[in-house]
């Protein structure tokens, strides 16, 4: 945990609840009838949870744990970390047709594809933005609960609760709201192709502040408002009022913990190195790309496949020393563009192994489970070069725990210009996905670059990373909702000396 103190000050009234669809902390039951808690590796998580624990809060969320409903208390909450509770974590429960209908339907099929550039067709079912509404109003009903009347300080975050500002304002006009969208925001004549893009803009502008990955995202949502809803839009000062009331839009690039707490869990890199070289049986020279994503369309797997392709044909040098470790975690896979794209990712690895495995060597190691995070960091700490390869991401955060993990200061980042992160990370290895050629370059420069560059570029993006925490990103926010709500004294003041120095 960082060293700011975050925690609520005396006499303020407000209490702290996140709003999410996914929870940081999932109890699952064993062959044995253990239950285990699972911690989420979400970028989401990941960015938000400092802040919630830090101020003993409550986390909302829906409980999806196979032993979820055995641990909870008569109100669905259950303290969290089991070890050594430090907030709450209240859980709302939906069948399988709620699931289909808000969050596979509406928020994964239309909402998802639409927000981000890839060339999946949104789909979009009165019958799913009807569950949508309904889930997120039974989500609300839960936040007012734990708010217990009382006016409360509400993170709600991203695209599966574009309607929840709007209904918690209407249950009291008091709170202070915040929406984080993490995904990307449309251009205005994307977003209008859903048919309730109106009732998605009023949602969030009945918050106090709306807040986006970059610059870019909230002028889109500042257009959106302006053309959409006729809402009046002051750009420079990032805001839009409609309805007589005041919305701040602001950027807020999220970030992960320095120092990160999983890491204390982790081998030194040369350490690190040895493990996994052992793991996947490389040769001590062999070089090792290391990619970790979800199996999802939004990450370029495809054309990450195509791009080693083009290195081994091009630089065949490479053959047989050379080793890309795609860690593809299974994500929507009941979902027919999902489904599509992993059929797709294995026939593509399967025939790049093909063209070019000699005896035990293959050049593509693709790992399709849900990888903990300490093993995670591992493969972070022994990789010459992490590719992240997004078609479109909001931020993309396994590009800064690549620098986080980096004590040694050394390893290459090869980074989509189109990941949020590109904005910050500018000491990257920048490549367009979409073009074989260019990032398979990108590739071989990495590779190839001289240990003293490589030190120098890691230093100052690790300078970056660690001057903008998960920390610094929330106390960020209730700083500016301080400053921006209309009842200043519902929110403390937090405040990092290091920021005022």
């Amino acid at each position: 945990m960082n060293t700011w103190n975050l925690r609520m000050q005396p006499g303020h009234a407000g209490r702290l609840i996140v709003l999410a669809n996914r929870e940081p902390i999932a109890h699952e039951r064993t062959a044995d009838g253990r239950i285990l808690a699972e911690r989420s590796t979400s970028g989401l998580v990941t960015a938000s949870e400092a802040l919630v624990r830090a101020c003993g809060g409550v986390w909302v969320a829906h409980g999806s744990g196979s032993a979820d409903r055995d641990v909870v208390d008569s109100a669905d909450g259950v303290l969290v970390p089991d070890d050594a509770p430090e907030y709450r974590l209240r859980r709302v429960w939906l069948d399988e047709q709620e699931q289909r209908g808000y969050y596979d339907g509406f928020a994964n099929e239309g909402l998802w594809p639409l927000c981000h550039r890839v060339h999946v067709r949104p789909e979009f079912r009165s019958q799913d933005f009807d569950m949508y509404w309904t889930i997120n109003e039974r989500f609300v009903n839960a936040v007012d609960e734990e708010a217990a009347g009382e006016p409360a300080i509400v993170l709600v975050q991203d695209y599966h609760f574009a309607m929840a500002p709007l209904m918690l304002r209407e249950r009291d006009a008091r709170h202070a709201i915040v929406a984080f969208w993490h995904i990307p925001w449309p251009t205005v004549d994307r977003l209008e192709i859903c048919p309730w893009a109106t009732y998605l803009l009023e949602g969030l502008l009945a918050s106090s502040v709306v807040g986006f990955q970059t610059r870019a995202d909230a002028v889109q949502f500042l257009d959106a408002a302006e053309h959409l809803l006729g809402a009046a839009v002051d750009r420079k000062r990032g805001i839009a009022i409609y309805r007589d009331r005041r919305t701040h839009v602001r950027a807020y690039p999220a970030s992960v913990a320095w120092p990160c707490e999983a890491l204390e869990h982790v081998e030194e890199p040369a350490v690190c190195r040895s493990l996994v070289r052992g793991q996947f049986g490389l040769a001590p020279a062999e070089r090792l790309i290391v990619g970790v994503d979800r199996l999802d369309y939004t990450k370029g797997l495809e054309e990450k496949i195509l791009a080693v392709e083009r290195l081994l044909d091009q630089a065949p040098a490479y053959r047989g020393a050379l080793a890309f470790v795609q860690i593809a975690q299974p994500s929507r896979q009941h979902l027919p563009a999902y489904k599509q794209l992993r059929q797709r990712v294995l026939a593509q690895a399967a025939r790049v192994n093909a063209r070019f495995s000699t005896g035990s060597w293959n050049p593509v190691h693709l790992i399709e489970r849900h990888v903990a995070p300490a093993e995670v960091y591992r493969l972070l700490r022994a990789a010459d070069v992490c590719y992240v390869g997004s078609l479109h991401d909001g931020m993309n955060l396994v590009a800064k725990e690549f620098v986080a993990s980096r004590s040694d200061e050394d390893g290459v980042l090869v980074l989509s210009a189109f990941a949020g992160a590109a904005r910050e990370l500018q000491d990257a290895v920048l490549i367009n996905p979409y073009d074989t050629e260019q990032t398979a370059n990108g590739l071989d420069e990495a590779l190839t670059m001289d240990l003293a560059v490589r030190g120098a570029r890691m230093r100052r993006m690790r300078v970056c990373v660690s001057s903008w925490t998960s920390a610094e990103w929330s106390a960020k926010i209730l700083t500016d909702l301080h400053h921006l709500c209309s009842s200043p004294a519902l929110v403390p003041l937090v405040t990092d000396e290091r920021l005022h120095a």
